[in-house]
């Protein structure tokens, strides 16, 4: 019979049959999808598209990240879905079943965290599209394979490893000098603390990681951390334009991961050439991170996959921090000499200053604000990413009050802001309040007046059983290395960059993890030196 009927036809008659066909399927798809989501909680406001699968979306949000307006588009997206104002959670129904969450709800982020932590993980598409650089880490993995990695690194980062600060010490000391910079036009010394920060903490994590540094502070062309910012770089690409991505070439990226992969090989082989006995022997000197996970594991591409994983989360998060952190301090003398006074009270500064312990990193409370208001205003990680490991829900968002659950399908992607939630003056309390301090701004002084954020309202290391595990690591490595900086230089002065003016906020460029989008420049002034200036100018007069 459908012979018969296909044989009256002409061919574009049985293409419109066809089409007819396809877009019937479609919607009935579409009317199962959303009666499996009704069945489940509520739908989110949505963020409006015009073109299929939010063809016109994903090119503005391309765009937003190449001019370094990720914040503004994002909140603007999310906030104004569905036409309404200050929402927290939205979706994006870009596809016929594919559908994207937004959030920066505290109460949706726990849940994803901890309070439903078995509905929710990386997921396998995440573990695919990210399968290249990172493997079969902590960081793209759920279940056993992230649980035996967790386990696998924990020890790294016992207290009685990351007390020991002989490696910032080695590094900082070859940072310091730079900070002097060369002398511009003007006389004064201008360095870009972003490149410093990233090449010291490339230098540090892989000394730790391998027993050897890049040397990078001495030789910024280092092969290794520029295909390293690379394949980050087109990472970040690759997963923001989702299914579309297949359209990109990969061809750069896999050469900037086969330089990577080639700089880590020779330590791997040289430590799979080592016995157990002699790795054990190890334990009485100092023991690098690679040679720890040897003792665990002989297998070279569990070593590279953790090595890389580690090296991501150790080195750029910290320079990133530290980038921010040291930039405004420049623009915020007082909060200089605030810092400086404990210092010297406590270690001393200049030629008679002490290096600092693990207790005094975390007794001095105002070098903790510091950190933590840099944290706060510029988490690392500013947006991330779980997917729905089942059918399940997220605790509110939905219905026309944003407080119904929102019905989640299985393999639905979440993506969840930190930095978006940080800084909502929601969360905070408003302009009437005696104690207000506008949460939009980096002011340490909220956290020794009084301020204390509610559960989850602050999470710069994220929370539940995937917590990083290099918290306490990365903050000593960051108050070990302000404080040494802070014991040679008495001020700090920001310089606006190349075309502007006067200093303006930070550029923010949003990839794998949050960075400088621009630089970062600033004048490091040592005690008595303007003093000394000021009388050789006289002299010369």
């Amino acid at each position: 019979m459908i012979e018969d009927l296909l044989a009256g036809m002409t061919p574009g008659q049985v293409s419109l049959w066809l089409l007819a066909l396809l877009s019937l399927v479609c919607v009935l798809r579409k009317i199962q999808v959303s009666t499996q989501i009704a069945r489940l909680g509520a739908r989110a406001p949505k963020i409006s598209f015009r073109l299929p699968y939010a063809l016109d979306f994903i090119s503005k949000g391309h765009q937003a990240n190449l001019e370094s307006r990720d914040l503004e588009f994002w909140q603007h997206s999310i906030a104004g879905a569905g036409g309404l104002s200050n929402v927290k959670t939205a979706e994006l129904d870009a596809g016929i079943s594919s559908r994207i969450i937004l959030t920066t709800d505290p109460e949706n982020i726990k849940a994803l965290l901890t309070g439903q932590f078995a509905d929710y993980g990386k997921g396998e598409p995440f573990h695919r599209e990210w399968k290249e650089f990172l493997g079969d880490s902590i960081f793209a993995t759920d279940g056993e394979l992230w649980s035996r990695s967790r386990q696998l690194i924990r020890p790294m980062f016992v207290r009685e490893r990351i007390v020991d600060t002989e490696i910032f010490e080695k590094h900082v000391q070859k940072l310091i000098p730079l900070l002097g910079g060369s002398r511009s036009a003007t006389g004064s010394k201008v360095v870009d603390v972003g490149s410093l920060f990233f090449r010291y903490t490339l230098d540090a994590a892989t000394d730790y990681l391998l027993g050897h540094g890049t040397d990078s502070l001495e030789n910024p062309a280092t092969n290794f951390a520029e295909a390293f910012r690379f394949v980050q770089q087109r990472q970040a690409e690759l997963f923001r334009f989702g299914v579309f991505n297949v359209f990109m070439s990969r061809t750069d990226f896999r050469r900037n991961l086969k330089v990577m992969d080639d700089f880590i090989q020779p330590y791997i082989e040289t430590v799979l050439s080592l016995s157990t006995a002699e790795l054990d022997q190890k334990l009485s000197k100092r023991e690098t991170f690679l040679d720890a996970l040897a003792r665990f594991t002989r297998d070279p591409r569990v070593l590279r996959d953790q090595l890389v994983a580690v090296l991501l989360a150790g080195r750029d998060t910290t320079a990133g921090t530290l980038s921010f952190c040291l930039f405004e301090l420049s623009r915020h003398p007082e909060v200089v000499a605030k810092l400086r006074e404990e210092i010297h009270s406590r270690l001393g500064v200049g030629a008679d200053a002490q290096r600092p312990s693990y207790v005094d990193l975390k007794e001095m409370k105002y070098l903790n604000a510091v950190i933590n208001e840099t944290m706060r205003v510029y988490p690392v990680v500013p947006f991330n990413v779980r997917y729905s490991l089942r059918d399940t829900t997220l605790p509110r968002g939905g219905g026309p009050d944003g407080l119904t659950p929102v019905g989640v399908r299985a393999n639905s992607r979440i993506i969840y802001s930190t930095m978006l939630m940080q800084r909502d003056p929601d969360l905070y309390d408003g302009p009437d309040s005696k104690n207000y301090l506008d949460p939009g701004k980096w002011i340490p002084e909220r956290w020794v007046a009084g301020w204390q954020p509610r559960p989850w309202h602050f999470i710069p290391f994220n929370g539940g059983p995937r917590i990083c595990i290099g918290q306490q690591f990365a903050t000593i490595e960051m108050g070990y290395t302000i404080i040494r900086i802070l014991q040679a230089y008495e001020r700090i002065v920001a310089l606006p960059v190349s075309g502007k003016d006067k200093v303006e906020d930070p550029v923010l460029r949003f990839e794998v993890t949050l960075s400088p989008g621009s630089e970062l420049n600033c004048v490091f002034v040592k005690d008595g030196e303007d003093a000394a200036r000021k009388a050789s100018t006289e002299g010369a007069v």
